[in-house]
């Protein structure tokens, strides 16, 4: 045990070095944000083993700035990472109310009107839309909007 100890205390930069690279790959495959706060204070530690600190004390600071990292920093990036996208035009109508200002047949393409713009516009199922009637934007693909009655 001694002697396992003694050769860590030699190497105590490489281990932290191990250490870091591990704790990156693990992140790398799980995108967690967990053991990258590991990786940053094992990384740190890399240059604390220079010093003539003993390994104890540098474990007791590689424990405690992890669990300050990860308890303080996690949320708050977590939070930047998560954002919510915001929806642009065309998702923007998706659900909302068009009105119909040229026909809409099973086989034949129309168009509607939403927010002041002109979307062309069809339909799924075998049902005809005609013009002045409201119609609810069920999909967009391309350029057109797939509608349905109301």
């Amino acid at each position: 045990m001694d002697s396992i100890i003694q050769v860590l205390s030699n190497n105590l930069p490489w281990v932290w070095v191990a250490v870091t690279i591990i704790c990156v790959v693990i992140e790398s495959l799980t995108l967690s944000l967990t053991t990258i706060w590991f990786g940053i204070s094992s990384f740190v530690l890399v240059f604390l083993a220079f010093t003539p600190i003993p390994f104890g004390a540098q474990l007791f600071i590689f424990v405690a700035m992890s669990l300050v990292l990860l308890i303080f920093t996690r949320p708050v990036v977590k939070k930047k990472i998560n954002q919510k996208q915001i929806a642009t035009n065309y998702e923007r109508i998706i659900g909302q109310i068009a009105v119909v200002t040229k026909k809409i047949t099973a086989l034949d393409k129309g168009s509607v009107k939403i927010n002041g713009m002109e979307w062309t516009a069809a339909v799924k199922e075998d049902i005809t839309l005609e013009k002045g009637s409201k119609c609810i934007i069920e999909e967009i693909a391309g350029v057109t909007a797939y509608v349905k009655s109301i």
